[in-house]
């Protein structure tokens, strides 16, 4: 029987493995012309080397020169090259699917499998930079970019707008070149947006500079279109402003609202200036009610100056009186945020700060607000002289609403003169409201004689007006003719009783005058008007004390800081009240809730160390007399005190490092050298010697000081008494007296023919006076004392007390 040979080839088993289909070698597409020139079309893009999603970036270029970006989403191929860092070209590639276990292509040059790329020697030389490399050129085209960019940008701040726009232009061109080079080279997805971005942004601005409007809302189309921009929406503002430009108002309310849809809370001022924008569009359309609508929003939101001005239009164009009032209270109310401008007032003791001050004065910030303050003043003063005939029906009675609102914002120092001289040639009512303004307002800036004089204008126009009575009473109390502002007080209560200024003030002139009780019934005249005015209280708790009923003036405080309780100087008399009365805890109480809201009161500070001192808690004094140190640097004595606190609580060491301190600021301070003698010598520290040889020296100076005063003054004296004497002997008598005062002078310095010790022979007196006063005696401690016998001497120790 024939045998059946069931074996089969071993080439048979693996058949097909080596053997596949050309189409499927990804390794050969790179050489392969035909793909290449397919995938660098405008229909597609080299693929890419990783195996995951990527998005391919394209930017094509209409007829016109305008470029739109695109984007699309990519998949590499599963059967590219993978993404290692240490699998070269060159070296084994790892297992896939497509080729057969075993390598045979590498495996056939000899080449084992390494993914370390240990076998392979040592690492190549860095090649030098080549600028001829797609990279190289890529990146100068990029910097290139950017440089015309900043060019254009430059020139429009020099107002060369046509050049400015040329460089936008060639900026637009070499990007658009750019982006051609990335795709060639392979690198699509690299495309720099934001300096796409740039350059769109700088041609559309650079086409509105040169007014080039068409061309400008094309530029900003294409940005606001792109979704790949973010944030672009924004850029809606700058189309409704070119729409604005061109009149055409519904578009540009269109577009200002799309960007306030795209603009988040967070972003409050920009919204604010869009609705302002909405606003203004709003008034030139004739659409007052919608305008109103919106300044109102903002004045509730973030009120500014030129809001409130648009609103008071708003209402005066459509007539409403009363919210006419509303608005302009709120606008003078608007906070401008200008620092007071007595902070730049030179002072006569202190240059280096003069100079500061001299240097900030002309800054361009202090400008800033000045034109700032000039704009709001101009505001103001137009919106007055709107609105004062308009509010009321009677001239008069709307200038008395607005002499009211003047008032208010004189104290924020506008120049509101030139407003109310406008009005002195109207009838003798407004001439008189107008001349008691002034006068106010001139009595507010110190010029006491102008004040004088419109105060006589305001009362020759109408006598029986107590405002300017009280006005004239005031310019004649500053000159200290108590007397006589008193009767020009009861004047102006007479023809008004319920004028509380004048009561005010004649309970002023009477104290002045020390007719005591007098001025006490006009005070509490006032307090049945005014029951909650802390200044009547006040004035109430004062004449008390000065009556010497210190229970009535205590009582009378307490009903101050009920209606205000922060009033530091209220609560800090209350202290100084308790005290006089020896109610040591009630006085600390008020002292300490004075500090607390007020802690730059010297009086305060240094009563509270003094009563932690008084209590033996130096070491809670040490803050207060540090605060004071702060508040006075120059003044030795807080610094003093500060060390005498550490001497006395115990720690000598930080004591001494303060009085060290205290002589490197005053080295002159005999105090301070005498305590840091005795810390020294207590102490049995080296330095004490150092320390008593320049208390001798300042002793010595200042010796020689005080005998140069006394002889100087005993010479003026004598030379007086003696008169004038013939030039030749006085100048030989000068001459010589000179030479005498000099000769002792150099006999007393330290460095005479004498020792020191000898020009000095009366003993170092290294005594002190502590500046806290007599310490007192402290309770005893735990601490032992240290002795020179022992207690237990003599007595002998038991079995049980000796240790086992």
């Amino acid at each position: 029987m024939e045998h059946v040979h069931l074996a089969v080839e071993e080439d048979d088993l693996y058949s097909g493995y080596n053997d596949y289909n050309p189409t499927f070698d990804s390794e050969e597409l790179e050489n392969d012309v035909g793909f290449q020139q397919a995938v660098r079309t405008s229909h597609g893009r080299r693929p890419p080397v990783s195996a995951k999603y990527s998005v391919c970036v394209l930017t094509r270029c209409a007829a016109n020169g305008d470029c739109f970006i695109t984007a699309r989403l990519h998949m590499a191929s599963s059967m590219g090259r993978p993404m290692t860092g240490a699998v070269q070209d060159g070296s084994a590639r790892p297992m896939t699917a497509v080729k057969a276990a075993g390598y045979t292509s590498s495996l056939s040059r000899g080449s084992a499998f390494d993914p370390l790329g240990q076998s392979r020697g040592p690492a190549p030389a860095l090649e030098a930079k080549n600028e001829d490399t797609p990279e190289e050129k890529i990146k100068i085209l990029e910097k290139k970019v950017n440089d015309l960019i900043e060019e254009s940008c430059m020139a429009q701040s020099m107002g060369a707008l046509q050049v400015a726009l040329e460089k936008a232009k060639e900026a637009g061109r070499k990007e658009r070149a750019l982006v051609r080079q990335r795709e060639q080279s392979g690198s699509a997805d690299h495309i720099n947006l934001d300096l796409t971005y740039s350059v769109l942004l700088n041609l559309a601005n650079q086409y509105t500079n040169n007014e080039m409007y068409p061309e400008a809302l094309n530029s900003y189309q294409i940005i606001v279109k792109n979704k790949m921009f973010s944030n672009a929406g924004r850029l809606k503002v700058n189309m409704a402003n070119i729409y604005f430009k061109q009149k055409n108002y519904p578009k540009a309310i269109k577009f200002y609202r799309m960007a306030l849809d795209q603009i988040t809370n967070a972003h409050k001022e920009m919204r604010i200036k869009i609705m302002q924008n909405i606003g203004v569009v709003f008034i030139c359309m004739g659409q007052y009610t919608d305008a109103i609508t919106s300044f109102e929003h903002i004045m509730s939101e973030s009120p500014n100056i030129k809001t409130g001005f648009n609103l008071i239009l708003c209402y005066y164009a459509i007539g409403d009186r009363e919210r006419m009032k509303k608005a302009f209270q709120k606008l003078i109310s608007v906070p401008l945020g200008i620092d007071d401008e007595d902070k730049y007032i030179p002072s006569n003791e202190d240059t280096s700060s003069n100079m500061v001050i001299e240097a900030i004065k002309n800054d361009k910030l202090h400008q800033m607000e000045r034109d700032l303050k000039t704009l709001a003043e101009k505001y103001i003063m137009t919106a007055a002289k709107l609105i004062a005939p308009a509010i009321e029906t009677l001239f008069a009675t709307g200038f008395d609403w607005f002499v009211t609102a003047v008032f208010f914002f004189a104290s924020k120092d506008f120049n509101a003169v030139e407003t109310l001289k406008a009005f002195e040639k109207k009838d003798s009512r407004v001439k008189s409201a107008a001349a008691t303004n002034l006068s106010f307002l001139y009595f507010l800036e110190k010029d006491y004689d102008q004040a004088d004089r419109y105060a006589d204008l305001a009362m020759n126009a109408d006598r029986y007006n107590p405002a300017a009575l009280i006005n004239k009473g005031n310019t004649v109390f500053v000159k200290q003719d108590y007397e006589k502002a008193a009767e020009f007080y009861k004047e102006a209560l007479r023809n008004d009783s319920s004028c509380t200024e004048g009561l005010y003030n004649l309970g002023l002139t009477y104290q002045r005058l020390n007719r005591l009780e007098e001025a006490l019934d006009c005070f509490l005249k006032l307090h049945a008007i005014l029951r909650n005015s802390s200044q009547v209280m006040y004035q109430l708790a004062s004449l008390y004390e000065l009556l010497e009923n210190p229970e009535q003036a205590i009582e009378w405080l307490m009903q101050v800081i009920s209606v205000t309780p922060t009033d530091a100087q209220a609560l800090a008399k209350l202290g100084e009240l308790h005290d006089g009365e020896g109610d040591k805890s009630q006085a600390f109480q008020y002292y300490y809730e004075s500090f607390r809201y007020f802690p730059s009161n010297i009086h305060v500070i240094e009563w509270l160390g003094a009563y932690y001192i008084e209590t033996q808690f130096c070491e809670k004094a040490i803050q207060y007399f540090e605060r004071a140190t702060l508040i006075q640097p120059t003044q030795v004595k807080w610094q003093l005190m500060v060390a005498s606190c550490y001497r006395r609580s115990g720690n000598s060491q930080k004591a001494l490092e303060t009085y060290k301190e205290i002589h490197r600021k005053f080295p002159e301070n005999v105090e301070c050298l005498r305590f840091l003698v005795r810390l020294c010598t207590d102490m049995q520290l080296k330095e004490a010697q150092d320390y008593a040889t320049k208390l001798k020296k300042v002793e010595k100076m200042k010796e020689i000081r005080e005998q140069r005063i006394k002889s100087g003054r005993e010479g003026s004296a004598r030379s007086r008494r003696e008169g004038r004497e013939s030039s030749a002997d006085s100048g030989r008598s000068s001459s010589s007296t000179k030479g005498e005062r000099l000769s002792a002078k150099m006999r007393s310095l330290p460095g005479s023919n004498e020792p020191y010790e000898a020009s000095s022979p009366k003993e170092l007196d290294a005594s002190y006076v502590d500046p806290l006063g007599p310490q007192m005696d402290r309770p005893k401690t735990g601490v032992k004392k240290r002795v020179e016998d022992d207690d237990f001497a003599d007595e002998e120790l038991g079995d049980d007390l000796l240790p086992e």
